[in-house]
């Protein structure tokens, strides 16, 4: 049987872990959070692209598009693959488009939630 001082170092032990876990999905959803990196993650659905097909592609300056590579290749998002002076970038796990897709689904879920109570407000 587990005594007090057992329990409360079990408790403490098991919350460092739980914390790094937490702090680990926080960090992954904040490189999610900018509309231009889900962008560049959406332009890479169909295989790899160069900096500059991207820069083309999402209309964006060569910097912004850099920039926010950076980001996503930091956060182990994106890989890259050099072929002489051309760096192509892919995503790293294709799991991450599910992820954008049921975000996507939930989006659209409360937009339609939000479009029956603005119906709802407008024939009150």
């Amino acid at each position: 049987m587990m005594g007090t001082n057992d329990l409360e170092q079990h408790t403490w032990t098991a919350m460092p872990n739980h914390h790094a876990v937490r702090t680990f999905k926080a960090e992954f959803f904040k490189a999610l959070a900018h509309p231009l990196r889900i962008h560049v993650l959406d332009a890479l659905r169909d295989g790899e692209r160069s900096v500059g097909e991207l820069r083309d592609l999402l209309e964006v300056e060569m910097p912004n598009v850099s920039q926010q590579l950076s980001i996503l290749r930091a956060k182990n998002l994106v890989v890259t693959r050099k072929d002489g002076n051309t760096v192509y970038y892919s995503v790293a796990d294709p799991a991450v488009f599910r992820l954008l897709d049921v975000a996507k689904e939930i989006f659209g879920n409360q937009l339609v939630g939000v479009q029956g109570m603005l119906q709802t407000l407008s024939e009150s």
